[in-house]
């Protein structure tokens, strides 16, 4: 991370004092402001125009109660956000997530990183995120319909396809979106298909959707790689995490030839030796929700490990696909003794600022998350697309789209570090590429 330029600093301390006791937030502030001193020496009239600040404040935040009964009859309250954060290129977009760790902080650090992973895609979207503290783990469908519809029963006020367009994100897969759906179009009295992204193929989904997220970062690692010289294929991979996002970077990854080792859940974390079963991986995790116990009772082989760091495993190339700052200096310090040469976040920020200034200093190929991550996001605008014109694209036409996102949203982030001074510093070249789009935006619009 770099010192924050004498300018920036000011707008920092205000973010700081406006926004206290939401760490998140200020890190990813901070992580977008530490990029841009050599951006306000070129352009010193942004700051004139308040850019910084119209960025830094979310256009609208929403907080509201969820009232829903369980099984045994026992009402629960649980609190949900919705920010939106900023509209200058389109409609609000970006996930929702529900997870007991889901605050207000959160939910901003996170529509902040949208802002800027959106508009790196080329596409017509804004940013924005939601959530709530709501754990659908261990809960009946019956239980998590109850919630879905009592949270979209407020939540369908404020959205719609040209306002603001959620999807999903932890905790909120295909059968949470049904339900969501489902209320909306109850409500409304509406088949609004474009309000929400992430449905079932049957009703108005994509394909390659489920799949975008993951596929999208090794897209970009590939990339990554190719520009330096390097390849994937061969490379041994250990990836974060075993839901979507995990899954699909550890296929795409095989797929291109490297050989996957490993992945982790919230009890620990299971190696195979002989390369990730995929299939089996996908049928304990999508279909029986089961745990890694499962993967390794199930793999002869597998060896599973409560507790403790996937990233001790010795690898190549790391694929951090859990959540945020999931990977902090120390394991930064033991993936580069162990040999690692790339790593691509398939996560929301999942490295901390001590571990991205460990990967720089020793030239690990870094690709953080608003760039490497963005295809999810992409390919919800795809969805969005086909809505529009009620169409639906094949799986290959859909892939083909993702993979030419991708390459393009790497070479703009390569060219802005070239441009601004810091050749192969992925961070710097997305935070600057994407700020520039969306300030030009910003200005144009006028003071709104």
């Amino acid at each position: 991370m770099h010192e924050l330029h004498p300018a920036l600093q000011p707008h920092f301390e205000t973010v700081l004092s406006r926004n206290p006791a939401e760490s998140e937030f200020h890190q990813a502030v901070l992580e977008v402001l530490g990029s841009l001193g050599p951006v306000v020496d070129k352009h010193p009239e942004l700051l004139d125009l308040a850019v910084i600040e119209r960025l830094c404040e979310p256009e609208r935040q929403l907080i509201f109660r969820v009232p829903w009964t369980d099984d045994q009859g026992r009402v629960h309250i649980n609190r949900a956000f919705r920010v939106e954060f900023n509209s200058a290129l389109g409609p609000y977009k970006g996930g929702l997530r529900f997870h007991p760790s889901v605050n207000l902080g959160i939910v901003k650090f996170l529509g902040f990183e949208q802002i800027f992973k959106n508009a790196l895609t080329g596409l017509p979207i804004g940013g924005g995120k939601g959530g709530s503290d709501f754990d659908p783990k261990g809960r009946s469908d019956r239980e998590v319909m109850a919630f879905c519809q009592s949270f979209m029963t407020e939540l369908y006020r404020h959205i719609g396809e040209y306002t603001d367009v959620p999807a999903g994100d932890i905790g909120v897969g295909g059968r949470e979106i049904g339900y969501l759906f489902g209320q909306y179009k109850r409500i409304t009295n509406r088949y609004e298909s474009g309000v929400l992204t992430g449905k079932g193929i049957g009703w108005g989904g994509s394909l390659v959707r489920t799949e975008a997220t993951g596929y999208g970062t090794v897209f970009f690692l590939n990339e990554m790689l190719s520009a330096a010289g390097q390849s994937l294929s061969g490379r041994r991979v250990v990836v974060s995490g075993s839901g979507n996002v995990a899954i699909y970077a550890a296929q795409k990854a095989a797929a291109l030839g490297a050989h996957v080792v490993a992945c982790s859940d919230s009890g620990g974390y299971v190696v195979d030796e002989a390369g990730l079963d995929i299939e089996l991986l996908k049928q304990i995790k999508d279909v029986e929700r089961g745990r890694l116990t499962d993967y390794a009772a199930r793999r002869p082989g597998a060896k599973h490990v409560a507790g403790g760091s996937v990233w001790d495993v010795p690898c190549e190339v790391a694929l951090p696909c859990a959540t945020q700052n999931e990977l902090d200096g120390n394991h930064a310090q033991t993936l580069v003794a162990n040999g690692v040469i790339a790593v691509a976040e398939g996560a929301n920020m999942p490295s901390t600022p001590d571990a991205v200034r460990v990967f720089q200093e020793n030239k690990v190929l870094f690709a953080p998350g608003k760039a490497a991550n963005a295809g999810g996001v992409a390919t919800s605008a795809l969805e969005m697309q086909q809505n529009a014109s009620r169409d639906r694209w094949t799986a290959d036409y859909t892939e083909e789209r993702l993979r030419q996102i991708m390459v393009n949203l790497h070479n703009r982030c390569a060219s802005a570090a070239d441009e601004y001074g810091t050749p192969g510093n992925y961070v710097a070249g997305a935070n600057i590429s994407s700020f520039l789009q969306v300030s030009e935006a910003v200005v144009a619009l006028g003071v709104i």
